[in-house]
């Protein structure tokens, strides 16, 4: 038998419904693979083996029984370690919450629960998911599956790992500035950010709520949708939770042109300053649309550097009034580059903060229109440049380290602060061998669009 792992989602379900394999099997597959890669890619935090077993004959007792089961009956996951499940811990790849035990389950945990999956454990990610790079100074970096001298990305760095290491079929992450797309990117997956209030953040540790995003990470782009299918929708214990119905986007993600779909093509901002390794990715993705039959626009964007700066303040102050309690008692439990950028937080105003979002509202509904008047969708980076090693992005290496990871998400974040959905998939390889992502973005709610576009040119890479 070929190894399971190497398998899609799609394609576990329908060995384990043929009968080819177990979910027993399918997860010992999965934990030889992680007892080869754990080492090497440090993506655990922790590791759940024996609970997982038990769910997986659970799978397989009620599929002998000929029982129902759910959609993901029998698949093995794991999730950045900052989704709260009853009675276990969730680090949130922190020191200050390694003793305390959740009182709650997050709803996305509880959903995928539901259908089946089986829970692997938990993934390491940037302490309070704050750092884009995956450095984490209590657990240590989780690093690249292609090569463990670079950097996975953040903050879902394990999720990332994971995912691409081929240790897991799929993953949660966390997105307020790229911490899912960036991982994907980097570590060769697919990654969606949902539109803003798509996907509860109920049971789940909190950044930014203004900007705070629950993503999937997957290997397909099929495999991305399946999850996020299930995830997706209303929850009332969320107040920020969408009520507006969820149109599944799973039959999107197949093989088909983009005929009548406009693709917008940046003139300024998201393509200024990129790499040349970088540059010459789009440029091939550009073509390969163009060959899929969609039309290529230019899309001027305008005076979006302020986008920067203002998700900037709404991540660092949101984050300053979650950790005050915490930093004024445990400041020395704080990784210190973390610590030190909440607590900029403390220098900005309230008027400052407000008009900030006060100016959200107008300029998010004006970009809106500004992107409908010319595409259903536009092309972008998700960063400006190659996969660094870890050593050149840390940041205790000074100036030109910290000014590298001030450039890591400058791609991302705007897309957080507009609250639209965006999915990167994997579009070739920089000089050096590692993978380089590209992201579609669209107007809210119009994840099927995306799927649609991300499959289309996931088949012809």
């Amino acid at each position: 038998m070929n190894d399971l792992t190497d398998l899609s989602i799609s394609g576990a379900i329908s060995g384990l419904e043929r009968g080819d394999f177990t979910a027993v099997e399918l997860l010992r597959a999965c934990l030889s693979k992680i007892e080869t890669r754990q080492p090497e890619t440090n993506a655990f935090i922790d590791l759940r083996a024996e609970e997982a077993m038990a769910v997986a004959r659970d799978v397989d007792d009620r599929r002998r029984n000929g029982d129902a089961v759910g959609p993901l009956s029998g698949i093995p996951l794991a999730h950045k370690d900052m989704f709260f499940r009853e009675g276990r811990i969730s680090t949130c790849g922190s020191k200050i919450l390694a003793d305390r035990p959740a009182t709650t389950t997050a709803t996305v945990l509880g959903r995928l629960d539901a259908a089946g999956a089986v829970d692997l454990g938990t993934l390491n990610m940037s302490e309070f998911a704050l750092g884009p790079t995956g450095h984490n100074a209590h657990y240590g970096p989780a690093r690249n599956p292609h090569n463990p001298d670079f950097i996975s990305g953040g903050s879902s760095s394990g999720s990332g790992a994971a995912v691409g290491a081929g240790m897991v079929f799929g993953a949660l992450g966390s997105d307020t500035a790229g911490s899912v797309r960036i991982p994907a990117s980097l570590c060769g997956a697919v990654g969606l950010k949902p539109t803003m209030g798509r996907v509860s953040g109920y049971g789940t540790m909190p950044l930014s709520k203004s900007l705070d995003t629950v993503g999937v990470l997957a290997r397909s782009v099929a495999d991305c949708a399946l999850i996020f299918d299930i995830i997706a929708g209303h929850d009332p214990r969320d107040p920020d939770s969408s009520r507006k119905p969820v149109d599944p986007c799973r039959a999107a993600a197949v093989a088909g042109d983009l005929v009548g779909i406009k693709i917008g093509r940046p003139t300024d901002y998201y393509f200024d300053g990129v790499h040349d390794d970088v540059a010459r990715a789009l440029d091939a993705a550009i073509s390969r649309l163009g060959d899929l039959g969609a039309e290529i626009v230019d899309l001027p964007i305008h005076h979006h550097e302020p986008a920067i700066e203002a998700a900037t303040i709404l991540v660092t102050s949101e984050a300053a009034a979650l950790h005050a309690e915490w930093l004024a008692n445990r400041p020395e439990d704080y990784g210190r580059p973390v610590r030190e950028r909440i607590e900029t937080g403390f220098t900005r105003s309230a008027p400052e903060y407000l008009k900030i979002l006060s100016d959200r509202q107008i300029r998010v509904p004006m970009f809106a229109e500004h992107m409908r008047t010319h595409c259903d969708a536009f092309l972008a980076p998700v960063m400006d440049l190659p996969t660094p090693t870890i050593e050149e992005s840390d940041s205790e290496g000074g100036p030109a380290s910290l000014e590298l990871i001030s450039r890591l998400n400058c791609k991302t974040r705007t897309v957080n602060y507009l609250g639209f959905p965006a999915i990167t998939v994997p579009a070739g390889t920089d000089t050096n061998g590692m993978p380089l992502g590209i992201q579609f973005v669209s107007q809210p709610f119009s994840e099927r669009l995306l799927f649609k576009i991300a499959a289309a040119f996931e088949l012809i890479k």
